[in-house]
């Protein structure tokens, strides 16, 4: 598959461009990055280099990309990490346009916008943004519990409450499949809870501490390439298991395990 992915990236780490480009690349695939802002690394270590990309610079590059030919061919687009309203608007156009081809790509949002405990790291108007103008856009949606509550107006408390949110949030498009990340199982495990158009599943996993930054960004690359959602819980679970505590994801040293890793059953969920 070809991918065209637009996120942060980072000199050092995996997360944003940095952690989906790798394993996609391992896995056989094509992508075409685009930076929305760069960073010298994840902005947990104590200090941080930030380079935003102007959104007219980020729109040339998607320009250019298409007049040499290889926009049009993309089989899917994934957008992440989005630091203004502008960004939004270049992204949101970039698909509009794309949706207008004859085989229009897969569209999937990973509204990279905030988490627990602290809530949002991007500007409220660019969460609104991407709320309002790439949401209704998207095939797919791959928020964490928090991202889902923020968009939603639900509480996501209980695995029931972020059924209904991720319900609601599915209303406000047009029929997207709603993949919820740190799903809220239970004190010992977590998962991936997947609504869409048939009953609602619960890939379950157990929950870990020391876990690197970036597996949300991984996941959502998964599932841009096709992989199913226990697919790709699957592999990340066995890419996080030979994490822990490292510095950052061990996305080539552990290549041989996640790569092959077995899928994870899928629990079905009433209601």
């Amino acid at each position: 598959m070809r991918l065209l992915i637009i996120s942060s990236w980072v000199s050092s780490g995996h997360v944003g461009l940095s952690a989906a480009a790798p394993a996609l690349t391992l896995l056989g695939h094509e992508v075409i990055q685009v930076p929305a802002v760069i960073l010298s690394n994840h902005p947990g270590w104590p200090r941080t280099a930030v380079h935003p990309i102007p959104a007219d610079t980020m729109a040339a590059m998607l320009g250019a990309v298409d007049d040499n030919g290889w926009l049009r061919a993309c089989d899917a687009v994934l957008t992440g990490y989005m630091p203004s309203p502008q960004h939004v608007a270049v992204a949101s156009k970039t698909i509009e346009q794309l949706r207008q081809d004859p085989n229009p790509p897969n569209i999937v949002v990973d509204p990279v916008m905030g988490d627990e405990p602290n809530g949002l790291y991007i500007p409220e108007d660019a969460a609104t943004a991407v709320r309002n103008h790439l949401l209704p856009l998207a095939d797919i949606v791959t928020p964490n519990r928090f991202e889902l509550a923020w968009m939603s107006g639900h509480s996501t408390d209980t695995l029931t409450n972020a059924f209904q949110a991720a319900h609601k949030l599915k209303t406000r498009s047009r029929g997207v499949i709603v993949h919820v990340t740190s799903a809220p199982v239970s004190r010992g495990q977590t998962g991936v809870l997947t609504v869409g158009p048939e009953a609602p599943l619960l890939y379950p996993v157990t929950r870990l501490d020391g876990v690197p930054h970036g597996v949300g960004d991984v996941f959502s690359a998964l599932v841009a390439a096709n992989e199913t959602a226990g697919s790709a819980v699957g592999k990340l679970d066995a890419l996080v298991q030979g994490s822990l505590d490292a510095p950052h994801l061990r996305i080539a040293e552990l290549a041989r395990d996640w790569t092959t890793a077995p899928a994870i059953a899928a629990t079905q969920l009433t209601p």
